[in-house]
């Protein structure tokens, strides 16, 4: 596939995201695919997930933390193999009710009509302030401790 069919398979694969249409999101991944966030004490989803049932389990995590207020892809740059996007969020936690404005960059690296690779770079520190259970003035019991 050239640049720009990767591009297009990428966009499919937002609109895929924003529809939550994840099992059809997975079946634009290789079987073997990597997916890496960044490393974080308080975000459950965060490292590296192996193949598609670790990917399947990082938007499972991710949706049982995090609520998307806002997830808007900006800018789709293609060249090779790979398609980098940059864009915007607005999360909020679910277990504590605070939120966070999150600019993002993904990088994808595309294979044989898939995605064989996947890495994510975002502010770890404005998710793990929204995600950490233990905030100073939030009450005990807004919900169960978060684990890495």
């Amino acid at each position: 596939m050239d640049a720009q069919e990767n591009k297009r398979l990428v966009m499919e694969a937002y609109r895929l995201f924003l529809s939550g249409d994840i099992p059809q999101l997975l079946e634009r991944y290789h079987d073997d695919a990597l997916w890496i966030e960044p490393e974080a004490e308080h975000i459950p989803f965060a490292g590296r997930h192996n193949g598609k049932a670790e990917i399947a389990r990082f938007f499972e995590q991710l949706n049982e933390a995090l609520l998307a207020e806002r997830f808007e892809p900006k800018e789709f740059i293609a060249e090779g193999d790979k398609v980098v996007v940059t864009g915007e969020a607005t999360w909020r936690g679910r277990h504590t009710g605070r939120s966070y404005d999150s600019p993002w960059v993904h990088v994808f690296t595309l294979r044989d009509g898939k995605v064989a690779r996947f890495q994510s770079y975002h502010d770890t520190a404005a998710g793990e302030r929204a995600l950490r259970p233990d905030q100073p003035g939030q009450a005990a019991a807004t919900g169960t401790p978060l684990h890495h």
